[in-house]
């Protein structure tokens, strides 16, 4: 059936537009705009006709001028964003936001570091021959690759894995352990090449060297299909890009340009009451500045707020009271907005405006990831959910039942509060941290089949590529444009979630293996007086996403 034959006009009826708040571009399906806000688990999408033929068909670029290739922002928290997290985002297509808290010497290292990296090969951790098997362990957490390249006079001679400090005293020097004479490539080579000669030897990884025979980094078989796959975020110099955050206290032009002479590619300006004349006098004296770098600033959840920041000289808008997983501003204050409500009604003001909005908390899973760009967002700031990886700053410690895990915090909280006070006198810092919006200690769970920051970026580009295709769009574009939304109960939330295993009871099945009695599915109803237990695909999210700034 053609798109402009029958069936259209029945079509129309069932996909109508809606106005939800001041927002007249999004479809609800059937036409039914509901009268209260919305989170991400309130709604669900439903595919539509479709002439995207593949997945890889659609361009996940934004169109905000961040220059980001995937719609991935890392939030500007000191648990999440730091040069390793920077260096790996920005070589996938997102981009990382450097903490306000820093000082600004530091991340004018950090932005120079970063500029410094490879756009395909991954940087690689490097002892000598004589450091210990303890150094090397203390090492691998830092990187997904899980290996220490051994150099001596820059040329590598081994290579360390954990597997190969097992069982040995801390103090072995690695030349003891190391797998001697590695397998190398060398600079330049193609990552489909890469991939083959690694897959052919049996390789997991290997050094990369340049003419002289050095270490430059490192290549795995998964690098080498990524690089395949993926496109850089870089600069108008070919170099990976990086942003960097900054409050609305203290001297923010002063700030202001030295972030900008540092490199950063994106200033954002940052604190948890978006909508406040602070804001409004820092956006200013940002805009003094003549900066040829987008500006950032947030965080709002309102139209109005949405047009007085734009006003003031910001090019993008984030968006999100309350939603992340450090924050607390909700129990406390009861201020705040359901996200996907908030999105939608300040990225539709954004528009008018010839504005954008970054989507800032409340991620939990790649379906919130594409439901927040359908309702308009340009980008997706993530924080907890990307703080529990290698990547992520901070060392990696073992719970006693032997998970992985990272500490996390609200930026906000306690914590981050003593941080960004140090300099303040014992009574001033004491009096600061009796009022803290956040969570001063978090632990962020590894995920044992993603652990690595560019396993959770697969997985969220897989399901938006999709979400994509099944809207019928080849861009973000075209997604915000074409996506239809309904509203569904908790349970259809939780229908929708996968069940790792049989939601059989035990007592569901005879003795004897014959199939179980009851209704469809088996299902028993509960004895009298007795509990139906709960339904094995409870609606409990883990909590992950980004929170809001300080004050």
């Amino acid at each position: 059936m053609a798109f402009g034959g029958p069936g259209v006009s029945h079509r129309k009826e069932a996909i109508a537009l809606a106005r939800f708040g001041e927002n007249l571009y999004v479809r609800f399906l059937n036409g039914q705009a509901p009268e209260h806000d919305l989170t991400y688990s309130d709604v669900f999408m439903v595919p539509g006709r479709s002439a995207v033929g593949s997945r890889l068909d659609v361009d996940l670029a934004t169109a905000d001028g961040s220059g980001a290739t995937l719609p991935i922002v890392t939030a500007n928290m000191t648990a999440v964003s730091g040069r390793r997290m920077a260096e790996t985002v920005a070589r996938r297509g997102g981009l990382a936001i450097l903490p306000q808290d820093i000082p600004a010497d530091v991340v004018a290292d950090v932005i120079a570091w970063v500029k410094s990296r490879d756009l395909v090969v991954e940087t690689a951790l490097t002892l000598g021959p004589t450091d210990t098997a303890g150094e090397a362990l203390s090492l691998l957490p830092k990187r997904a690759h899980n290996a220490v390249v051994v150099v001596e006079n820059g040329q590598p001679v081994g290579v360390v894995t954990e597997a190969d400090c097992l069982g040995v005293d801390r103090f072995t020097q690695l030349r003891q352990v190391m797998s001697a004479d590695p397998f190398t490539l060398p600079a330049g080579t193609p990552p489909e090449r890469a991939f083959s000669l690694l897959h052919d030897g049996r390789h997991r990884l290997a050094p990369v060297v340049d003419g002289s025979g050095r270490c430059l980094g490192i290549m795995t078989r998964t690098g080498a299909l990524r690089a395949t796959l993926y496109s850089p975020a870089v600069d108008m110099s070919g170099r990976l890009r990086v942003g960097a955050a900054l409050g609305v206290n203290g001297d923010v032009a002063a700030k202001a340009k030295l972030l900008l002479d540092a490199g950063a590619d994106v200033l954002v300006v940052d604190t948890a009451h978006g909508h406040q004349e602070k804001m409004i006098g820092a956006l200013q004296a940002v805009r003094g500045l003549a900066p040829s770098v987008p500006v950032v600033a947030g965080n709002v959840v309102t139209a109005a707020g949405v047009a007085d920041l734009v006003a003031a000289g910001a090019g993008i808008v984030k968006v999100g009271v309350g939603p992340g997983a450090m924050c607390t501003t909700r129990m406390m204050t009861g201020v705040g907005r359901p996200q996907f409500s908030a999105v939608l009604e300040c990225s539709e003001q954004a528009r008018l405006l010839g504005a954008h909005v970054w989507a800032d908390g409340g991620v939990r899973h790649p379906r919130d990831v594409a439901l927040a760009l359908a309702a308009g967002a340009s980008n997706v700031m993530i924080g907890s959910w990307f703080a529990g990886t290698y990547e992520s700053p901070g060392d990696t410690f073992r719970s006693p039942e032997g998970r992985l895990y990272k500490e996390s915090f609200g930026m906000a909280s306690a914590r981050a509060v003593r941080l960004r006070s140090a300099s303040d006198s014992p009574f001033e810092r004491a009096r600061k941290e009796l009022f803290e919006e956040g969570i001063s200690s978090a632990r962020m769970y590894l995920d044992p089949v993603r652990p690595g920051v560019e396993d959770l970026i697969d997985m969220i580009v897989a399901g938006l590529r999709s979400s994509c295709s099944y809207a019928g769009a080849r861009d973000l574009a075209e997604f915000a444009d074409r996506a239809v939304v309904g509203v569904q109960s908790a349970s259809g939330y939780g229908e929708g979630m996968p069940v790792p295993s049989s939601w059989l009871s035990p007592r569901c099945v005879s003795a004897g293996g014959d199939p179980p009695k009851g209704g469809p599915g088996g299902w028993v109803p509960p004895v009298a007086g007795g509990s139906g237990g709960s339904s094995p695909r409870a609606s409990t999210r883990p909590r992950a996403g980004t929170v809001n700034r300080s004050r």
